[in-house]
């Protein structure tokens, strides 16, 4: 197989990153903009040893899974990849991605039984980043990365974004700060936050506000976060909240804010999220007796010197999962449960493989559509601790 080489298969599912998967002459190819249940003829773009990426030239034989995109800049921006596949299709897709990767990369076959929880399909993403475009003769717009290359598309709509955002956008409200030309806004309800305007403020989430700013992380889907927040509670509702907890990789505090542990300790190197996470865990405090700790540093440079004495932790990391440091402190501390927020399967499933070594057992596994549209998934894993290393 080369470069140029145009072939006909069937798309057998799609893979991590949402590719389709067909074959030539028995090798992967992973085929953009593909369909499960497609039969395809498509041009190979790119080449590696034993696989290679093409493109779809012509549908012979459309998947019943192919469902006409609603957005009129998909394809050109960006932001999402699936819009053509029916939903229900996505989210079992999505399913069968995160078995795969505890299977082949964590070696793990017995799985519990995986939950889905489905999101909106449209309108659910509340934080978007938009990149500012100066135009020629001196216009300026607002929009997204293109499809697979660095270079920009002005949009004048997103069907994803939060309904206030798509009416912002369209009435070009939106400016950045002077000095960026990427900037974070957040809305829900009847609140918009924008950096380069009122970037910082209170936003509902459950039964409650939490202090968050447009420009520090913060779950992009409110709905789906409150679906996460009401599980990690069931989870901790039978756990003895005398014990101290803590939030690793808190952020402004967001899980910390609604657990039921009064001794908590927060662990975050963002310094304006530990700000805010102080002033989250403040209203917290004033419920009762409490004794929450703040640490403006790594996970890494906190767990060298933790001692590592907590009934429950939640750890959310970013996108490359824990490191080999902290997985190792994580095994040998033997703690009663662990509450694993992922945004990237193949590492969840790296991790899950020492945590088990180290006498965890996984209790369960959760996937949350965050981000319908996209093949990004979002997954939490509870394990519990069964008293020595196998």
């Amino acid at each position: 197989m080369s470069i140029g080489t145009i072939f006909s298969t069937y798309v057998e599912q799609l893979v991590a990153g949402g590719a389709g998967l067909g074959c030539y002459e028995n090798q992967s190819v992973f085929i953009d903009d593909s369909c499960p249940g497609d039969t395809l003829l498509a041009r190979v773009y790119e080449e590696h040893r034993g696989w290679a990426r093409a493109k779809v030239l012509e549908l012979t034989a459309p998947s019943p899974y192919r469902v006409t995109p609603f957005c009129p800049f998909y394809q050109t921006c960006g932001g999402c990849s699936l819009q053509h596949i029916a939903y229900e299709t996505q989210l079992a897709e999505k399913e069968r991605i995160l078995r795969v990767a505890f299977t082949r990369i964590g070696g793990i076959s017995a799985l519990p039984e995986i939950t889905v929880r489905a999101s909106p399909a449209f309108e659910y993403r509340n934080r978007v980043q938009f990149h500012y475009i100066r135009e020629g003769s001196g216009k300026t717009a607002l929009g997204f990365k293109a499809r697979n290359s660095g270079t920009l598309v002005s949009v004048s709509d997103c069907p994803v974004a939060d309904p206030l955002i798509r009416r912002a956008l369209a009435d070009k409200c939106l400016t950045p700060p002077p000095e960026k030309d990427r900037f974070s806004v957040y809305a829900r309800g009847d609140i918009l936050l924008s950096e380069g305007g009122k970037s910082r403020g209170p936003v509902p989430i459950l039964d409650r506000y939490v202090l968050m700013d447009a420009g520090a992380f913060f779950q992009s889907n409110a709905l789906m976060l409150e679906v996460l927040i009401q599980d990690l509670l069931g989870v901790s509702a039978g756990l003895d909240t005398s014990l101290n907890a803590a939030d690793i990789y808190c952020g402004v505090g967001t899980f910390a804010a609604f657990l039921p542990f009064p001794c908590m300790d927060l662990v975050e190197q963002d310094k304006v999220a530990i700000s805010l996470a102080r002033e989250n865990m403040r209203i917290k405090g004033t419920q009762g007796q409490s004794l929450f700790r703040y640490f403006a540093q790594s996970a890494d440079e906190w767990a060298r010197t933790s001692a590592f004495d907590y009934g429950f932790v939640v750890l959310d990391p970013p996108r490359q999962g824990l490191s080999p440091f902290l997985r190792q402190r994580l095994s040998c501390a033997g703690l009663p449960v662990l509450a694993y927020v992922s945004c990237d399967p193949a590492t969840l499933a790296r991790d899950t493989k020492e945590l088990l070594a180290g006498g965890y057992q996984l209790r369960s596994l959760t996937l949350y559509d965050f981000y319908p549209q996209t093949p990004h998934i979002e997954s939490l894993a509870i394990f519990t601790h069964t008293g020595g290393r196998q």
